[in-house]
């Protein structure tokens, strides 16, 4: 019950104020424990990211997975990809993993993030080889630049309005997809 209460503190914590705003003490008084009670929990900031990662990617890659699953054709479910995870943009768990993976990390809490990205990019590579890409992996991690391009401009508060970024986005990664 507590590690959960911590997850949400921590959550809360990344999405207002970054990396900079996940300290301990941050933590113990969001959850109303000591700051020593937070030790027995964590051992350290990399170790929270770790847990957040292992805890909130999934739930997240499951959401995107399920808005692929839900269209018929490949090139539907390209666009399914690229406009679920920019609908999730503003969810706090998916802000928490920005900014996470904006900071500074450990090597264990990185290799989590990029596990679960290539996790994340192995959904779509099907959907590009039915399509005939001859490299539908190379495809996929490019197309998932073009995402990241746009979830970091919807982030930033871009002058234009997070429906044009996605627009945009799907239009872009459509007309490259269809060659």
């Amino acid at each position: 019950m507590q590690r959960g209460a911590l997850l949400d503190a921590a959550r809360t914590l990344l999405s207002e104020g970054g990396t900079e705003a996940l300290t301990f003490p941050a933590l113990a008084e969001r959850t109303g424990l000591a700051r020593s009670s937070v030790y027995e929990y964590f051992r350290s900031r990399g170790a929270v990211v770790e847990e957040l990662c292992a805890v909130d990617f999934p739930v997240w890659a499951a959401e995107v997975e399920a808005a692929m699953e839900r269209v018929g054709t490949s090139e539907a479910k390209v666009e399914a990809y690229v406009r679920q995870q920019l609908a999730l943009v503003g969810d706090r768990r998916h802000r928490a993993v920005v900014a996470i993976s904006a900071g500074e990390l450990d090597a264990g809490a990185r290799e989590k993030i990029r596990a679960a990205h290539g996790g994340l990019i192995a959904m779509i590579v099907e959907a590009l080889a039915d399509l005939g890409h001859e490299q539908p992996r190379l495809a996929a991690m490019l197309l998932q630049g073009v995402v990241d391009a746009a979830v970091r401009r919807i982030e930033l508060g871009a002058a234009e309005d997070p429906t044009q970024i996605t627009e945009a986005a799907v239009a872009m990664v459509l007309g490259g997809v269809r060659g």
